[in-house]
């Protein structure tokens, strides 16, 4: 059972300005077949659509785990976490980052939680997620991990 879970859809500004791979190929295609340009710029979009649809990851905790992606950790190998917004999120996607740091960032979501690792045997300090609940997901964590 889950006690949190958040997909991190595309917004819908990217679908909009996606759109313009309409024009795009179309004329590209025009001086050949208008027909065919009209067709292949329609299907482009669409396949471009389903595409951010059906890659848009997931973030769950269970009682037991915290997945993100394909990505998954026991939650007894995991620290307090700690939610960022606004400049501070900033910094920690980009001059505090760790380069060892496990990333699910989206960059049409600003707010990040920082989840440390507790596990010796893992490379990584830290995992960094984007998350439009940061509080949300950073009380559930810890009421998770505390309770198991």
């Amino acid at each position: 059972m889950d006690l949190y879970r958040e997909r991190l859809w595309a917004t819908p500004w990217l679908f909009i300005s996606t759109l313009l791979v309409i024009p795009a190929v179309m004329l590209v295609f025009a001086p050949i077949n208008f027909t065919v340009g009209v067709v292949l710029a329609i299907a482009i979009y669409v396949a471009w659509a389903i595409f951010l649809i059906a890659t848009a990851p997931v973030i769950r905790v269970t009682k037991d785990e915290l997945a993100a992606g394909n990505a998954r950790i026991p939650l007894e190998l995991v620290g307090e976490p700690t939610a960022y917004r606004g400049d501070d999120a900033t910094l920690e996607r980009g001059r505090r980052l760790d380069a060892r740091a496990w990333l699910l960032i989206r960059g049409w979501i600003k707010p990040v939680v920082k989840v440390p690792v507790l596990d010796q045997d893992d490379p990584a300090p830290y995992w960094l997620l984007s998350t439009r609940n940061p509080d949300q997901l950073v009380r559930v964590l810890d009421e998770a991990r505390l309770s198991s």
